[in-house]
């Protein structure tokens, strides 16, 4: 009774249920607030931080900002997100919210699209060399381990991965370090109206959550930009709960040599037994690899499950790639 009261104090206020509609879109700062509620940023500060201390929303840091999201745990965040699901939202003032945060959003994706579009070349000819994105995705959908509740994808970029993959799971989480990709990411994700993803700032070699929080971790064409791969694996397998599963998508070695200067490539490809080592020494099982033969890029979906049966992975009848 005590903790129903608090939550329904902290959201008893016009501006206070403002803002949880707001970040029910998308986890916003201060200044956003101050921008799109058209008041102080003392006041937004003041309903902010009633809204933290009521367990309504949870903030988190990202590079010097601090942002805000529904609270994610617990039955609290079912309950606020029944709040939330109640305004109603034809209210103009929310309407008018909604309005606001669109153009903010677009002015962010604008800037976003400007910096890939001038890279698209580039990018065009790297997708032309291996296999269709699609057909990896769908072998990543389809070895999620069974039950999976909670994912994350290792640098997320546009936040494809999180489109694909977020459906299939209860919570999916989005990291990367570029706020380029950030941006865009949750333009995308926004868009597609899914509100169990998150994007957050982070090093892959420092993420931000404690071990054995995931039950899935995708590491999808970023381990040839990073300068110890097997740094990145054994972070990744930290976060990875017994049972889980760490999926690795990226090429076979290779000798284009152009991708390092054109592509900022670190690593031309990787041979089996090394990824595999790689798991094996972060404490991870090595499954049989799968591979997807391209034009001239040989791409393939590297796999090591942690200890435990808790989560089996589904079995394999896929017919896109060949298991070794």
């Amino acid at each position: 009774m005590d903790r129903l009261l608090t939550l329904l104090r902290a959201a008893a206020e016009d501006t206070r249920l403002r803002i949880l509609a707001l970040a029910a879109r998308e986890d916003l700062t201060v200044s956003d607030y101050v921008h799109v509620l058209g008041q102080s940023q003392p006041r937004v500060s003041r309903h902010l931080k009633l809204l933290v201390e009521g367990g309504l929303l949870e903030r988190f840091r990202e590079a010097q900002f601090t942002r805000f999201r529904l609270v994610t745990g617990g039955d609290d965040a079912a309950l606020v997100r029944e709040f939330v699901r109640r305004l109603d939202p034809k209210n103009p003032r929310l309407a008018t919210d909604r309005a606001r945060l669109d153009a903010l959003q677009q002015r962010r994706q604008t800037a976003a699209v400007r910096f890939f579009r001038d890279n698209a070349q580039r990018w065009d000819e790297l997708r032309a060399l291996h296999v269709a994105d699609r057909e990896i995705e769908r072998a990543l959908a389809h070895h999620l381990p069974i039950n999976a509740r909670r994912l994350l994808d290792i640098g997320t970029g546009t936040g494809r991965l999180l489109e694909v993959l977020a459906p299939k799971v209860e919570r999916a989480i989005g990291v990367d370090q570029s706020r380029e990709m950030l941006a865009l990411a949750r333009a995308n994700l926004a868009r597609a109206g899914l509100d169990n993803a998150e994007i957050r700032q982070a090093d892959m070699y420092a993420l931000p959550f404690e071990a054995e929080s995931f039950d899935v971790v995708t590491i999808h064409h970023v381990l040839h930009y990073a300068e110890d791969p097997a740094a990145a694996l054994a972070e990744a397998a930290r976060v990875v709960r017994p049972g889980g599963v760490v999926l690795v998508v990226d090429f076979q070695p290779h000798d284009l040599v152009e991708l390092k200067r054109e592509h900022a490539h670190v690593h031309l490809g990787f041979a089996d037994n090394q990824v595999q080592g790689w798991l094996r020494s972060a404490g991870l099982n090595p499954l049989e690899p799968i591979d997807f033969p391209g034009r001239r890029l040989m791409t393939v979906i590297w796999r090591g499950e942690r200890d435990s049966a808790q989560l089996a992975p589904r079995p394999s009848n896929l017919t896109q790639g060949a298991a070794r």
